[in-house]
């Protein structure tokens, strides 16, 4: 693909811990996930309310998005703008007090194109590709991301193959193969997938180009310009005040640093006055942020794995030291959600009309803990995300 001399050049990367800086790879070579150079952060106020054009979705708020400066590249299916509404409006409404309020808006992501928070990211990470030129991506999941990869690369006929776990659910996988993509099953581990997807980009060095562009959701630094868009929105629908506090899943931490990253270009820019304070919600007996932060009995407490939990089973997130970074930064914290736990509040969205996925229940589930805790009250305003749809268990 070529590109004119009119054509805006992609942004170049730069290494956080080495100060290396490149047109483009996948991660430097000394280790580290790369970053932009010059991620944008607009001038001026912000917009006032029903003063932005809202029709592109996400990419309404392209001021802050260091991919899609062309808007010609951007490859998009209307994301975006996911509604943000009352927990517990609908029983408060017909005059009932909720046995077990939430007492926090929920953002339903799982409203999006493929049915995930993942497409924020797919959206941006297919753009960048275009804007390089590139023919054919790879990328590792355990499907949600898989999915949204594999649809918005379809989207811009770019050929992909999505490295997946061996047991991964047959829905995920429908998604893939329907959008043209290959899966490639994988057995082993979550890091055996990894590895197996690695080990076709070649070499990193950057004179030999790779045979093969990784859309990782966890390395690729477009990825994160995606969902930091969660961000924008709920400032945005907030009349641009931030929430006390938002809580996440938290796998790679794709959607929870894309948060941090989001709401401090708001604060950056003078959008917002404050950062929320970030709680992610991991998987009990695979939850390394919570042992790092806490010690191994906090990361299992009840020594079994939350297997339904599946979207956010990571056992070694690339971006562990960035993640740790905005839990202390924010005030925030990490903690692991039991199966037992995630089931209850599961049930508990279904019966109130929230359709997810079981993976994106130990985010509410992990509400209630924080505030029988008292790390947040009732007096917090607390936003939380709902990931992922039901229709993809």
């Amino acid at each position: 693909m070529s590109r004119t001399h009119d054509t805006p050049t992609p942004r170049a990367l730069r290494c956080p811990d080495c100060g290396v800086t490149v047109d483009d790879r996948w991660r430097c070579e000394c280790g580290s996930p790369l970053r932009f150079a010059d991620p944008p952060v607009p001038n001026g106020e912000p917009p006032t309310p029903g003063g932005l054009d809202t029709r592109p979705g996400q990419w309404a708020f392209e001021m802050f998005c260091a991919v899609g400066d062309d808007p010609a590249d951007r490859v998009t299916l209307g994301e975006g703008m996911t509604p943000l509404v009352d927990a517990d409006a609908a029983e408060t409404s017909r005059g009932h007090t909720p046995e077990d309020p939430w007492n926090a808006a929920f953002k339903l992501e799982y409203v999006l194109p493929t049915g995930s928070f993942k497409d924020r990211g797919a959206t941006t990470t297919l753009t960048r590709a275009v804007e390089l030129g590139v023919d054919r991506v790879v990328e590792d999941s355990s499907g949600n991301a898989g999915a949204a990869i594999a649809t918005y690369a379809a989207r811009a006929g770019i050929d992909a193959e999505v490295y997946v776990p061996a047991g991964v659910k047959e829905s995920k996988l429908r998604a893939i193969r329907r959008a043209g993509a290959t899966p490639v099953r994988i057995d082993g581990s979550r890091a055996d997938v990894t590895d197996a997807c690695v080990a076709t980009l070649g070499s990193t060095d950057a004179d030999e180009p790779d045979p093969a562009w990784y859309a990782s959701h966890a390395w690729n630094p477009a990825f994160f310009e995606g969902t930091a868009a969660f961000a924008y929105e709920v400032a945005y629908q907030r009349g641009w005040d931030a929430p006390d506090v938002v809580v996440t899943p938290l796998g790679h931490g794709t959607l929870f640093l894309g948060a941090y990253w989001g709401f401090r270009r708001l604060h950056q820019a003078g959008w917002i006055d404050t950062v929320p304070r970030l709680y992610g919600a991991q998987a009990a007996g695979i939850a390394p942020v919570v042992r790092e932060k806490h010690g191994a009995a906090a990361a299992d407490p009840n020594g079994t794995v939350n297997d339904a939990a599946d979207g956010i089973q990571i056992a070694e997130p690339v971006q562990m030291d960035e993640i740790l970074e905005a839990v202390c930064e924010t005030g925030g914290d990490v903690l692991a959600v039991t199966e037992a736990a995630g089931t209850r509040e599961l049930d508990r969205l279904h019966a109130a009309g929230f359709y997810t996925e079981p993976t994106c229940a130990v985010a509410p589930a992990a509400l209630r803990e924080l505030r029988e805790r008292g790390a947040i009250d009732a007096t917090d305003d607390v936003v939380v995300p709902l990931t992922g749809s039901g229709l993809k268990r």
